[in-house]
């Protein structure tokens, strides 16, 4: 796996943690200030967080929806809380370490 790979499955195990921390729901752009806020600043922004959003979904990590049309709201599912976790994994996502 490239750095780059890396990184990107780093940030999309963030966002799983970021969701979990908040009721389990997020929207595009609390979880863009989330990533920002833990260190992922290169190349983040709207359109990449929803990029990753979307990754997620399609693993069935995630469950999306658009509010007035515009904004996209992720809804964490059973299958993205146990990845969280480490107790399943995913391709494409960092899987945590023991104790955070």
């Amino acid at each position: 796996m490239s750095y780059k790979e890396q990184v990107t499955a780093d940030r999309r195990l963030s966002i799983l943690e970021l969701l979990m921390q908040d009721g389990g729901m997020g929207n595009e752009r609390v979880l863009e200030t989330g990533l920002t806020s833990l260190g992922h600043r290169v190349g983040v922004d709207r359109a990449y967080v929803r990029e990753q959003m979307k990754f997620l979904e399609t693993a069935g990590c995630v469950t999306i929806d658009l509010f007035r049309d515009t904004v996209m709201v992720a809804s964490i599912t059973e299958r993205g809380a146990k990845v969280s976790k480490g107790f399943i994994t995913v391709d494409g996502v960092t899987q945590p370490t023991p104790g955070g």
